[in-house]
Formats: structure tokens, C-alpha cells, sequence
């Protein structure tokens, strides 16, 4: 890596000390940084900001179900050549033609180091991260159609994140940094309010911080509200001029709760609390 960059927070993103340490670990040991934490903490923006701090260009990979590891090196297009070929096109000729680069092509050819997001690396099938072992260990990998080896001009800071949907090999495991994303404490939690709301009444925020971490905290309700939703929720309370004593009212749901509850059975498991709360009185 060129001069040896070191990720220090940004403006528009809290890293907490422990966070920004794993980046720069993960940097000085060549390593890619695996990240894992609930859904909504800010693993994919991550790579974005660490992308933005280090003057970096960003490339993206998104996994679904049906990813496959080949993808992210090159496809070979054969159905459009067979085309190409029954119409008398001249490009058929040419093999390349047809040779759809991915991420990881890109991320290894280009002219200067790359921050490279392998996001949500649990939604594919159990054989996808071990597929990517070696190339991501060698940096290199080869074209069978061409016969060209392809080797990474840089090596590029890879940054992984995992939901927890699945477990990962521990093949792969072995080959990462890994860093698990704390959900925020409240002090943190304020921070980030203050990053994107940074003229919010501090009574609101009080109210809706205790509101919020109070929601999480109900027992057996399935999906617990993340940092983004809080996010959107503080924007719709804004929004609708919604006062911080509405936030306070008593065995009742806060307003606008359909941001933060997201399914049918923890809204009503909430209503039933609420409910036994208020004949307690």
C-alpha cells in the first residue's frame, strides 16, 4: 500500500476507536476486514467513508442468494457470441469481446488502490467465501478463455460485511480482521443523532433516545429496531413537529412507531405490553 494510509473517522460517519483500529489493521496486514453487526449500524457505509477519508475509489459487490465467486472475477458472454456468430459479426473473432469483467477485475487493474465492499458475503451459498480464498490471498487469478493471468496491480483494503445469517468457513475466517459492530450506546447514539441532526432539540432527543432504547429492550419482540430506523423516526418526528412530551406519555406507543416496528407480531406483542401496563394502574 502507498504511504502506509490510516483511517481517522470522517465528518459524516462515528467510528468508535475500536472501529477505526480494525480498519488500519486490516490495512497495514493486507488483510480483508470482515465486519459483522445487526442490520442497520452501518457496515455498508463503512466502506464508503473509510473510501471517502483515504481519497480511494470505491467498488461495490453485492451479494444476493444466487452470487457466485466467478462473478466477481469475469463471465465469459457465450450465448452473445454464438449470436454474434450466426449473424456474420465480425467480433467474434475476438474473444475478449465477450469477457464481462467484475469487481474483483476491476479492483485488481486499476492505477491506483481501491476500496472494495464484498457486501452482505452471508446471503450467497456456504461455498461462495470459500471460493474467493485464493484469490483474494494471491491477488491473482486466471483466464481460461484468454489465457491471461490477471494480478492485481495494487492490493486493495476488502472490506466484507455479514449479517449473521449463516457461518462462515473458517478457512476464510483465518484469512480476515474481524470486527463485530456494537450496537451504539446511548452516548454514541447521540453522537450520530448529532451528525445528521445537528440542530435537534436536546429535550427531543432525550424523549426519543429514551423512547427508543426502552422499545428495544421489550422482551420477545423479534426485530429490534435499528440505528437507521431511529434515524428515519427522528425524521418523521421533526417533520411532523411531533413536541418531546408526546414521546413521554405512558403506557403508549410513541407516535409514529411504524418506523421502527416492522412486523405484525412485535406490534402486537408491544400493544399487549402496553395493554397489561395500563390495568396495572
Amino acid at each position: 500500500m502507498h504511504a502506509s494510509p490510516r483511517f481517522e473517522g470522517s465528518d459524516n460517519y462515528v467510528a468508535t476507536p475500536d472501529l477505526k483500529l480494525a480498519v488500519n489493521a486490516a490495512l497495514t496486514l493486507g488483510r480483508p476486514l470482515l465486519i459483522k453487526g445487526e442490520p442497520g449500524t452501518g457496515k455498508t457505509m463503512l466502506a464508503e467513508e473509510v473510501a471517502a477519508a483515504l481519497n480511494m475509489p470505491l467498488l461495490q459487490w453485492h451479494v444476493k442468494s444466487t452470487t457466485k465467486a466467478q462473478q466477481g472475477l469475469y463471465e465469459y458472454d457465450a450465448v452473445s457470441r454464438l449470436r454474434d456468430s450466426q449473424l456474420g459479426d465480425e467480433r467474434v473473432r475476438d474473444i475478449q469481446n465477450y469477457i464481462v469483467k467484475g469487481v474483483l477485475w476491476q479492483a485488481f487493474t486499476s492505477p491506483e488502490p481501491v476500496v472494495l465492499l464484498i457486501d452482505e458475503v452471508d446471503k450467497a451459498d456456504i461455498e461462495f467465501p470459500n471460493d474467493l480464498l485464493r484469490e483474494l490471498d494471491r491477488m491473482e487469478f486466471y483466464v481460461y478463455e484468454t489465457r491471461e493471468m490477471v494480478v492485481a496491480r495494487h492490493r486493495p483494503l476488502v472490506i466484507i460485511t455479514s449479517n449473521n445469517e449463516k457461518e462462515l468457513p473458517d478457512a476464510f475466517l483465518r484469512r480476515c480482521f474481524f470486527h463485530y459492530i456494537q450496537f451504539p450506546d446511548r452516548e454514541t447514539m447521540a453522537d450520530i443523532v448529532g451528525v445528521h441532526f445537528p440542530r435537534l432539540k436536546q429535550d427531543l432527543l432525550a424523549a426519543a433516545l429514551q423512547s427508543f432504547y426502552a422499545l428495544r429492550d421489550v422482551p420477545g419482540i423479534k426485530k429490534k429496531p435499528s440505528t437507521s430506523e431511529f434515524l428515519d423516526w427522528l425524521k418523521l418526528l421533526l417533520a411532523e413537529d411531533v413536541p418531546a412530551e408526546a414521546l413521554r406519555a405512558e403506557n403508549a406507543a410513541p407516535p409514529l412507531h411504524g418506523a421502527l416496528l416492522k412486523n405484525e407480531q412485535d406490534i402486537a406483542l408491544f400493544d399487549r405490553l402496553m395493554a397489561m401496563a395500563r390495568n396495572r394502574r
